[in-house]
């Protein structure tokens, strides 16, 4: 398993199952590790995570070790249950889906924000995966076990996503992912005043070692994945931009990481900051307009208006666009007031 991947998979023994497995970084320094697995794993509390260690399910090397293990640099972390993950435990669930295209090979769906894309840690139910299992039944697996997916978005993050139907939609898709040959193209409100109308950003993304629920981008080619996001303008709106987003690769977090990178953190990506204010002025009168912004779009401004990608079968190119969502409308919408206020001073 690749580094601080938290991918569960089955362990090859006949007792116990694998249910999350972490390598520890170059960088990591000597750490407990019921400390260093809730970094990792979320909703985690330090006493179910001693809990356990008392019982043997943590391995360390493949050696049983207790809570205060110290984690070093290279160490292969295993937590292992006699369950298997809930997240093969699927149930299908009766969850209306916005579905914008669909035949007997795959389907688009526009996914709401707010809904997590499968089933794991803490999200056992409620989950598109859940959706597609009540309204396909069989879906075809992939690389990593999950059925149906080719490509995922955020939770909180709304937009398009194609779901595969048959094993040759699977590959035939994937193989586009991999080949960077799909059209993905992202809105996005940004804090600041982006200074060119259109750019670059190439940066490695990996996890932060630090905080193993950020990722970050590392300057040293050696560290993290290939990373290329392509950015234009479309507004100014004073103290924020909106901004489109054209993806070159496909990293957890891209966007919100590379924008972060650049200085223009998402407005309200509670993750990497942009809950707070970034750019502005200090009077009571603006903090309660961004509040009040805030509170409109509680999550972070970002949406997969559209995407394109050779259909598996027919060879014909299809495209999808969906519309910007209510919450992110209503958003910029007020900035652009706000913004018609300032020119007009």
């Amino acid at each position: 398993m690749a580094a601080f991947d938290a991918e569960p998979e089955e362990s090859d023994s006949e007792e116990l199952f694998e249910h999350y497995s972490f390598t520890a970084g170059g960088g990591q320094d000597p750490l407990r590790v019921d400390k260093f697995l809730m970094n990792l794993i979320r909703n985690a509390t330090r006493n179910k995570i001693q809990q356990a260690a008392k019982a043997g399910n943590i391995r360390v090397n493949e050696q049983t070790v207790k809570q205060n293990y110290r984690v070093k640099a290279g160490d292969t972390v295993r937590v292992l249950f006699e369950h298997p993950p809930y997240e093969y435990l699927l149930t299908p669930e009766p969850i209306p889906l916005d579905i914008i295209y669909e035949d007997a090979s795959l389907l688009v769906v526009n996914k709401a924000a707010g809904m997590v894309v499968h089933p794991g840690h803490g999200n056992y139910s409620g989950t598109l995966v859940n959706a597609l299992a009540h309204h396909l039944g069989d879906m075809p697996m992939n690389s990593s076990n999950r059925p149906g997916l080719v490509h995922r978005i955020d939770k909180d993050t709304s937009g398009l996503l194609v779901i595969a139907k048959t094993d040759h939609a699977m590959a035939h898709l994937a193989q586009q992912f991999f080949d960077k040959t799909t059209q993905r193209e992202y809105v996005a409100l940004v804090w600041g005043n982006v200074a060119d109308d259109a750019g670059r950003i190439e940066g490695h993304i990996g996890r932060n070692p630090k905080n193993r629920l950020q990722m970050q981008v590392f300057p040293e080619a050696d560290q993290g994945k290939e990373a290329v996001t392509h950015y234009e303008v479309l507004e100014r709106l004073g103290y924020v931009t909106l901004v489109r987003c054209r993806l070159e690769t496909g990293r957890t977090h891209q966007i919100r990481v590379h924008m972060k990178y650049i200085g223009h953190t998402l407005f309200n990506d509670a993750r990497y900051g942009g809950d707070r204010i970034l750019k502005g002025t200090t009077f009571t009168k603006y903090k309660q307009f961004v509040e009040n912004a805030f509170q409109l779009l509680p999550r972070q401004a970002l949406h997969a208006r559209t995407l394109g990608f050779v259909h598996p079968e027919s060879g014909e190119h299809l495209f999808f666009e969906a519309p910007i969502p209510q919450d992110m409308a209503a958003c910029i919408e007020k900035w652009r007031g706000y913004a018609r206020h300032l020119s007009a001073e």
